[in-house]
């Protein structure tokens, strides 16, 4: 069975992301994208977004959580055969990796990360 690894980051609202990247990394140790904040158990990215982005969905959802995987195509068949939606869209793709997209029972989005590298 295909299992997520970890976190693969925690997006949120803020109306002073500078500001609140900087304490972040500032008191917790903690950089923002492109640069990662490394686990044990690897990449985690903490990335303030805009207090107005859509990214999340609802317009009242505050947070998504995100999962890294080793293998996104697998996770996505595995999910389907489940009878859950995925969504995926190449805009999402990146340098850092792939992404896809569920929401969980309560309508929260779940973010699928399959990193490009994983040291």
């Amino acid at each position: 069975m295909e299992k997520v690894l970890g976190i693969g980051g925690l997006f949120f609202r803020s109306r002073n992301q500078n500001e609140l990247r900087h304490w972040y990394a500032e008191n917790l140790g903690i950089d923002h994208y492109p640069n990662f904040w490394k686990q044990q158990a690897g990449p985690t990215v903490l990335e303030p977004f805009v207090h107005d982005t859509d990214y999340f969905g609802r317009e009242d959802q505050q947070w998504m959580i995100n999962f890294r995987v080793a293998d996104l195509d697998a996770m996505i068949k595995q999910l389907k055969a489940a009878n859950i939606s995925v969504e995926t869209r190449e805009e999402w793709d990146s340098e850092a990796g792939r992404f896809a997209r569920i929401h969980d029972p309560d309508g929260n989005p779940i973010e699928l990360w399959q990193p490009a590298v994983i040291d």
